[in-house]
């Protein structure tokens, strides 16, 4: 059974569905969360995948990108006490991506001589200079629908710049990113704490 969902405007490309900024910057990609607050998430034991993904190929083929964030999502449920199944799963897993191109303007004070320091203080000759920089925003973002109501109960998104680093190692960079995302990820199966990734040495 599908979500119904309005349609993506710009869909990503197959290059670069997967590729949200992980590592240009220390803080990572934002992660935005939505819940249901009146679902147990805890309460569901078993999880499978849509149909048809909102990351597959327009044919209705399985998407090299679909086929990372499947592997990277299935660890992460199973991480936290969830058993995948094909057959009548509590959760269903759907992926959403897209793209949007934006630029950003910076403008930096320019002052001749070497004394461009007190331009301050004093009246010093020189200027502004602006740089333009054109780049690419990608947003990944996982749906968790309850199949017994047909009603999202957990969406999770990250959004971040694209970069041609992670554009070479989109299945790392899955992996990443699923990873980013489930971090806010609130419970484990039956309930308890969420799950907390160890720390790395």
């Amino acid at each position: 059974m599908l979500l119904k969902r309005l349609p993506v405007a710009a869909k990503l490309t197959a290059i670069a569905a997967t590729a949200l900024l992980i590592g240009a910057c220390s803080s990572g990609p934002k992660i935005y969360i939505n819940q249901d607050p009146a679902a147990d998430l805890g309460s569901f034991k078993t999880f499978g995948f849509e149909d048809q993904l909102g990351t597959d190929r327009d044919d209705g083929s399985r998407s090299l990108e679909s086929q990372y964030l499947m592997a990277a999502a299935k660890e992460q449920m199973q991480l936290r006490g969830y058993r995948y199944t094909e057959d009548n799963p509590d959760l269903s897993i759907n992926f959403y991506i897209q793209t949007k191109e934006k630029i950003r303007s910076t403008s930096t004070p320019t002052a001749g001589g070497y004394y461009g320091y007190r331009g301050g203080y004093y009246g010093a000759y020189g200027g502004y200079e602006t740089t333009v920089q054109q780049y690419t925003e990608g947003t990944v973002t996982i749906d968790l629908i309850n199949l017994e109501t047909d009603q999202l109960v957990w969406e999770g998104t990250a959004v971040g710049r694209i970069t041609q680093k992670v554009l070479e190692n989109l299945e790392a960079s899955a992996t990443q990113v699923v990873a980013e995302i489930f971090v806010k990820y609130p419970t484990q199966q039956g309930g308890g704490p969420a799950y907390a990734p160890p720390k790395e040495k």
